[in-house]
C-alpha cells in the first residue's frame, strides 16, 4: 500500500480538502455535534442555542491593502458566526510568531486585529501565544475561536436548497485572492485594488427575516466556484451560474486574464453568497443593494435537479452563450490566502 501525504493542495479548499476532511476528520473524529457542512457547529444550551466556530489564519504577505493577518482573522471567524444565523459575541485568539519577527509588525497586527474586533461588535476575551524557531513557521500564524448566539428566527439550513432556487452575491468576487497576490510583487503589476475583508454581518442582518433565505456561504478558499460544489454535493442538486450577472471589478478581471487565473475560484473574505426561494431573490438584492459595499449585489445563478449527464455538478453559462464546466479545484492557484 503506498504512503500518503500531505501535500499544498489540502489546503486549497478544493477535492483534496473535501477528501481529507471526509476520510480523516469525519471518519475518526466522529461526534454527534462535528459539523463538517456548515461553517459553525450549533449546540442547545438549558436557555438558549450557540453557535461556535474555530478557524486558522496564514497569509502571505502578511500585510496587504485593506487588511493584514489580524484584521482578516476576526473577519473570517466573524463570518463563519454569521452565516451560520448567530450574532458573534467573543472570540479567543492563538498567535504562533516566528522568531525574527519584526515587533512593529506584530503591533499592527494585533492593532488591527482590537480594530477589526470593534467594529464588528465583538470581544477578544482570551488568547495564548508561542514562538517558534526561525524557518520554521510563515512569520504569524493566527487560531481563533468564535462563539455567537443562534438568532431564534433563522432557519438557515443546506438541506432546504431545491431546484429552482436562486443564488445571489453580495458584491464583487475575488477582490481579496487578486489583492494578495499583487502584494507579493511578484508580477510587477501596480493596482488600487484593495482586499475586501470585512464583516458580512450587515449583510445576514438585513435580509435574514425573509423566509425564503435558506441557506448562506461566505466564498473563501475556493472562491464561488467551490462553495457552489459545497452545496451541490450536500444535496445531490446541480447549480449554474451566469457569468454575465457576477459583478467582478474590472481590475480583477484585467489581472486574471493577463496571468491566467480563474476569478470564480479566488477567494473573498467580505462577500456573501446566499440560496433563496425565487419569489424572495429580487427583494435579497434590493436589501443588500441598501447595505455599504453591497451595491453590486446579483442573482448570479440557479439550482437545477442533479444533471447526470455531467460528471460536474456545477456549470456556468458564458458571455457568448456557451456552457463550461467549474470542476472542483485540485492545485492550489493562489496558496496562502486566508
Amino acid at each position: 500500500m503506498t504512503e500518503e501525504y500531505i501535500s499544498l493542495a489540502h489546503g486549497n479548499g478544493g477535492r483534496l480538502t473535501r477528501e481529507l476532511i471526509d476520510k480523516v476528520f469525519v471518519q475518526y473524529g466522529q461526534h454527534p455535534l462535528l459539523d463538517t457542512v456548515n461553517d459553525a457547529a450549533t449546540m442547545s444550551l438549558p436557555n438558549q442555542t450557540i453557535c461556535m466556530t474555530t478557524d486558522s489564519f496564514t497569509v502571505q504577505p502578511l500585510e496587504f491593502p485593506g487588511g493584514n493577518v489580524g484584521s482578516l482573522a476576526v473577519h473570517g471567524t466573524v463570518n463563519d458566526l454569521s452565516v451560520s444565523g448567530a450574532t458573534p459575541l467573543y472570540l479567543s485568539t492563538s498567535f504562533i510568531i516566528e522568531e525574527g519577527v519584526s515587533m512593529a509588525c506584530l503591533i499592527r497586527v494585533v492593532k488591527a486585529m482590537a480594530e477589526a474586533a470593534h467594529k464588528a461588535n465583538v470581544s477578544i476575551v482570551t488568547g495564548d501565544t508561542k514562538v517558534v524557531p526561525k524557518g520554521q513557521g510563515g512569520g504569524i500564524y493566527i487560531n481563533t475561536a468564535g462563539i455567537g448566539l443562534k438568532k431564534t428566527h433563522t432557519q438557515f439550513d443546506i438541506k432546504r436548497l431545491s431546484a429552482g432556487d436562486h443564488i445571489v452575491v453580495s458584491g464583487p468576487i475575488g477582490d481579496h485572492g487578486v489583492a494578495v497576490l499583487l502584494a507579493r510583487d511578484e508580477f510587477g503589476l501596480d493596482s488600487q485594488l484593495i482586499s475586501d475583508s470585512a464583516s458580512v454581518y450587515p449583510f445576514v442582518e438585513a435580509i435574514d427575516t425573509i423566509d425564503g433565505v435558506k441557506f448562506l456561504r461566505d466564498p473563501t478558499r475556493g472562491g464561488i466556484a467551490m462553495a457552489m460544489h459545497e452545496m451541490a454535493q450536500a444535496t445531490n442538486l446541480s447549480i449554474r451560474l451566469n457569468e454575465a450577472a457576477i459583478p467582478l471589478s474590472g481590475q480583477v478581471e484585467s489581472v486574471c486574464n493577463m496571468l491566467g487565473f480563474d476569478p470564480y475560484y479566488l477567494a473573498s473574505e467580505g462577500r456573501i453568497v446566499a440560496v433563496v426561494a425565487p419569489e424572495v431573490s429580487e427583494e435579497v438584492v434590493r436589501r443588500w443593494q441598501a447595505c455599504t459595499h453591497g451595491q453590486n449585489a446579483a442573482i448570479i445563478g440557479e439550482v437545477l435537479p442533479r444533471q447526470e449527464q455531467y460528471h460536474c455538478a456545477v456549470s456556468l453559462v458564458t458571455h457568448i452563450g456557451g456552457e463550461r464546466l467549474l470542476d472542483e479545484l485540485e492545485d492550489d492557484p493562489l496558496p496562502r490566502i486566508c
